[in-house]
């Protein structure tokens, strides 16, 4: 069972929850990498950020999303605690909004330290 400390779910195993919310393109592109990493971002994307809940994850995914793309995803996957722990937490609009903020160029480090496959968990369309 997960302890939740400083917002983020840890596990006794050594890996952290967090979930990820994509549109389409950004899915498309975890399923071509086999699951196991997040692309690269964009110029204008500095941040890569995973959110500390579920509940949080899916209000982007629909809210922001589907609007956006015609369809939103909750994607969740497990990060090696000591990795997560480097990246504090951040607030986005509320105490329930937690992030992380990875730096773009750190990314691949990120995706190094995911353990197992980036799962969906949520789907929402137009």
């Amino acid at each position: 069972m997960a302890a939740v400390r400083g917002g983020r779910a840890e596990h006794p195993d050594g890996t952290t929850t967090l979930w990820r919310p994509v549109g389409p393109a950004e899915l498309a592109l975890i399923r071509d990498g086999g699951w196991r990493a997040f692309p690269p971002r964009l110029p204008d994307q500095p941040i890569f950020y995973p959110v500390l809940s579920e509940d949080y994850a899916t209000a982007i995914a629909r809210d922001w999303n589907v609007p956006a793309g015609g369809a939103g995803y909750v994607t969740r996957f497990r990060v090696a605690t000591g990795h997560a722990r480097r990246y504090p937490n951040r607030e986005a609009g509320g105490a329930d909004r937690l992030e992380l903020w990875v730096p773009a160029a750190e990314l691949d480090a990120f995706n190094a330290h995911i353990t197992g496959p980036i799962e969906v968990v949520a789907e929402f369309t137009a």
